[in-house]
């Protein structure tokens, strides 16, 4: 990608808002050159995709915004992964590596892992609480996730450093434009965190364990022997899948909710008088500016969607952040409004891609929400640190987030 046209999707990226906005005004999809993609942004339009996936493929779900070096690719045939993942798969293939993912964050087991994230949680707080201020994303977003969907995972706790930096890095090498130095450093990053995860597989395989990692073993490689090689692909591309979607969404989520609160203080104090109010208010937050905007889709064959016909082989970008705005199923959907009734919002997906972890989300968000409005009341934005948020459709949050009291 050129970059002009990666400013330009920058641009876009850090607030698409206003561009949802312009296409559901339209009778028709509306491609967006940045996205090299038709934007779909009405509630009715993306649930119907997501309804055919027969139609609409995952393949190109996590379709990258760029193509990393030779250096770069170089450094990354040294690792592990490279299969498709739950994320891109079709069909009877994604049911069968969803099914595992599905049991492993099943409600048993995230109400277990729970007085472990809300241990980890206070420890977290603990550490800046002394401060009067915090940078929360450094501080705390980015690692509770991590450190949570590790345990359960499997992960020894002092891998988990390493590989949520690693799936940073991931992110950053496929969606960011970087210099080839940079690229090759963040390639480094992603392979110590595929060793790491075969390292875990392989120890797995030969003494298995009542976690996530042995769960993926037994489902997806059966039986007892060494691991094949490509099994140990396709295991490290699933693990590191479920890693990155299990913390990096979560992360984001918090930051965004978080924000909000805080740029609406009126509604922060109502929360910290009325904690009841605290599921309504995770489930608006995540309305109001999802964390994971959307995906791609590509078409089967020629279909016709929102009066636009659609050749075999179209992108389209299905835009969950866009239909959570939609005023045809929100009333007054661009307020932030913690006292409105939930509604049923797409922040987590919809039919047989919808999100296996969002009861987790939920929850840490839940445990966080209830220790910040305790622990720290009087929370506020830090004064002239402006927000900007990441440039990125799947884990939209702000980039840093200055809090004080």
């Amino acid at each position: 990608m050129d970059p002009e046209l990666h400013g330009r999707l920058d641009a876009l990226q850090r607030d698409p808002y206003p561009h949802y906005a312009r296409a559901r005004r339209t009778d028709q999809l509306v491609h967006v050159p940045e996205l090299d993609a038709w934007l779909v942004t009405r509630d009715a339009d993306v649930r119907e995709v997501l309804r055919r996936s027969e139609d609409f493929s995952s393949a190109n779900a996590l379709r990258p915004d760029v193509l990393p070096s030779p250096a770069a690719l170089a450094v990354l045939g040294g690792g592990f992964g490279g299969r498709p993942v739950v994320v891109t798969a079709d069909g009877a293939r994604h049911q069968e590596l969803r099914a595992p993912i599905v049991r492993g964050l099943s409600s048993a087991r995230v109400a277990a892992v729970l007085p472990y994230a809300a241990e980890r949680a206070a420890a977290l707080v603990d550490a800046f609480a002394k401060d009067g201020r915090v940078e929360l994303m450094s501080g705390y977003a980015r690692r509770l996730p991590g450190e949570v969907i590790g345990r359960i995972v499997g992960l020894n706790p002092g891998d988990v450093a390493a590989v949520v930096h690693g799936g940073h890095r991931a992110e950053e090498l496929l969606f960011r434009p970087l210099d080839e130095d940079e690229q090759v450093a963040a390639a480094q990053d992603v392979v110590t965190m595929q060793h790491i995860l075969d390292g875990l597989i392989r120890e797995r395989r030969a003494r298995p364990r009542e976690d996530l990692a042995t769960e993926l073993i037994a489902s997806l490689a059966p039986g007892d022997g060494e691991l094949t090689l490509d099994q140990r692909h396709e295991l490290v591309a699933h693990l590191q899948n479920l890693l990155l979607a299990g913390h990096l969404t979560t992360t984001a989520l918090i930051g965004s909710t978080v924000l909000h609160l805080l740029r609406h203080p009126r509604q922060w104090a109502l929360l910290r008088a009325e904690r009841d109010r605290i599921p309504a208010a995770l489930e608006e937050a995540a309305r109001y500016d999802t964390a994971l905007q959307g995906f791609r889709r590509v078409t089967t064959r020629a279909v016709t969607l929102a009066g636009t016909e659609l050749p075999e082989g179209s992108s389209v970008f299905v835009a969950f952040g866009a239909a959570n705005r939609d005023g045809a199923r929100h009333s007054r959907p661009d307020e932030f409004d913690i006292t409105r009734e939930p509604g049923r919002h797409l922040a987590f997906g919809f039919g047989v891609h919808a999100c296996p972890g969002a009861q987790l989300a939920r929850e840490q968000l839940r445990i966080t929400l209830e220790l910040l409005t305790r622990r720290l009341p009087d929370l506020r934005l830090a004064a002239n640190q402006p927000v900007t948020m990441r440039p990125t459709m799947i884990h939209r949050s702000p980039e840093t987030l200055h809090l004080d009291w």
